[in-house]
């Protein structure tokens, strides 16, 4: 099985365990041991999804200023952890590619495999959403039909991510591609960083 296809499966199941209550507040039930890649993908995945839930929220245009602000809180927390998430995963593949030699002209590449499996996360919601959407028997005929047109292209640029992503993990086995890791410095959720916290802590 190439890893894609054990992410988007995994993916599949996190997603539908989840529409199992569509609630924001269903604790999550990982089925996967805890020092697993397995579990880090099912946790990125429900992380993703009930964040899409939360942003669904937010949108109501007569949400009550108090309850914005809480969820926006959650929102940015969810956001924290996501980012968490993608450094733990690659964190697995600099583990298991540890040994692997660059070759002398082996190339850098845009993103980290994890940062691209991010993208795959998302993209099994876009799918299943829109597939919701195509199925809808509250909707008319054209929303239907403009949703299952895009819901073709999503599936199509799921084939097509889920390859480069299995691409870019035989290139780096092969000393193709070398990995080379950034952490996420988000200042904004930093004390010593942000003007605003810090500003406040002079006080």
């Amino acid at each position: 099985m190439s890893f894609t296809l054990l992410c988007n499966k995994i993916f599949n199941k996190a997603i539908n365990d989840y529409h199992v209550t569509d609630n924001v507040d269903t604790p999550i039930n990982n089925p996967f041991d805890r020092d697993s890649i397995e579990n880090r993908l099912y946790l990125k995945c429900w992380i993703d999804t009930v964040q899409w839930h939360y942003e669904d929220i937010i949108r109501d245009p007569h949400i009550d200023p108090i309850e914005a602000l809480q969820l926006k809180r959650r929102i940015d927390r969810s956001n924290q952890d996501r980012t968490d998430l993608v450094e733990q995963i690659d964190s697995f593949f600099r583990q298991k590619y540890c040994d692997v030699s660059p070759l002398p002209d082996a190339r850098l590449n845009t993103e980290s495999p994890a940062w691209a499996i991010d993208r795959l996360s998302i993209l099994a919601l876009k799918i299943y959403h829109m597939k919701e959407q195509a199925e809808r028997s509250d909707a008319s005929e054209e929303h239907k039909a403009r949703c299952a047109q895009k819901l073709a292209v999503l599936e199509e640029q799921q084939v097509d991510l889920s390859t480069a992503i299995d691409q870019l993990l035989d290139d780096i086995e092969a000393g193709k591609i070398y990995m080379k890791v950034y952490r996420q410095m988000k200042m904004y959720n930093d004390p010593a960083t942000n003007p605003v916290l810090y500003g406040k802590k002079k006080d």
